[in-house]
């Protein structure tokens, strides 16, 4: 790792945020240890897992930089973390619920080195339970009312109707790099979030500073999904519908901004009041209130831009 000087392959720096899941990174290092890529270092954040032994990682992978957060900074906290002790000229932040294989790597910085108005990128990213399909192939735009967006080809066969390289609306926020100089531009990821929707955050303010976001298809990892979080938790619950009305709050002006936050209020939160209710989760129901109503506390914060090294 970071023997060879060379242009050609300019520095990366490969960051992965580690939560209660040491045996998960493992897997993950294990991958990155066999990539062909000759010029990157690997940062790993610990985000104060209360029940790992993330000391082993650094054990049984001396080259990572481990660095053991003092409490837990969610998703953006801990990418940003990194990104304070980064070197590279281009950073990659992925899941440590990933494996790659060897030639990921030089297509996304290949990308980047052709155009430097591509701010942020995506692989192909494919589930590792069945690599044959797809989780994502770029997104569709966020609808501004609902306050969602789709992955393209999600669950479909991987096919060569997803190996054209494009413009996207969003990057996934298991696989992306951006160069140094666009955070330095833009800045780094809004810790307001905590979870989700801050990659999304992250993509509307690079592309509103004028650069353009690509799905890199000639690139792909295999992703776990929610080993963190769980699939499908009252934690997730909170956190989505929590971050929608922020993301409605810091993206939309004017009369989007209004319809979005009234279908929020005024549709979903009937909707899934009823829907959890007849399904008997009432773990989700709580969590869901909890989210819509932290937006009636939270007025200002949600302003909350950091900016790279200060």
């Amino acid at each position: 790792m970071g023997k060879m000087q060379n242009t050609k392959y300019p520095f990366v720096s490969i960051i992965t945020v580690n939560y209660n899941q040491s045996n998960v990174t493992t897997d993950f290092l294990n991958s990155i240890r066999k990539i062909t890529y000759p010029h990157f270092e690997i940062i790993v954040v610990d985000n104060a897992s209360p029940s790992d032994t993330p000391q082993k990682l650094k054990e049984n992978f001396p080259e990572i930089n481990l660095i053991l957060s003092k409490k837990n900074l969610g998703f953006a906290g801990g990418n940003n973390l990194a990104v304070k002790a980064s070197k590279g000229k281009y950073l990659l932040f992925i899941n440590n619920d990933t494996e790659v294989p060897p030639d990921f790597l030089e297509p996304l910085v290949e990308l980047f080195e052709k155009d430097q108005g591509i701010g942020m990128a995506s692989p192909k990213i494919k589930f590792h339970w069945n690599p044959d399909l797809i989780q994502y192939a770029g997104y569709t735009k966020m609808n501004p009312y609902t306050v969602r967006n789709y992955s393209i080809g999600y669950h479909q066969k991987d096919s060569a109707e997803f190996n054209t390289l494009k413009e996207t609306n969003a990057a996934h926020g298991a696989a992306m790099m951006v160069p140094r100089s666009v955070i330095e531009n833009v800045g780094m990821m809004t810790e307001v979030y905590f979870l989700y929707y801050e990659e999304h955050d992250w993509a509307e303010r690079i592309k509103r500073a004028g650069y353009k976001i690509f799905y890199q298809p000639e690139s792909y990892i295999l992703h776990k999904e929610s080993v963190s979080t769980g699939k499908n938790s009252p934690f997730k619950t909170y956190y989505l519908t929590r971050n929608r009305l922020v993301f409605a709050r810091r993206n939309y002006n004017g009369i989007a901004k209004i319809i979005s936050i009234f279908f929020q209020l005024f549709i979903s939160w009937p909707k899934n009041t009823i829907k959890f209710l007849l399904k008997g989760q009432f773990d989700h129901l709580k969590a869901y209130w909890r989210g819509i109503m932290w937006n009636f506390s939270h007025f200002k914060s949600i302003k909350n831009n950091p900016k790279l090294l200060t």
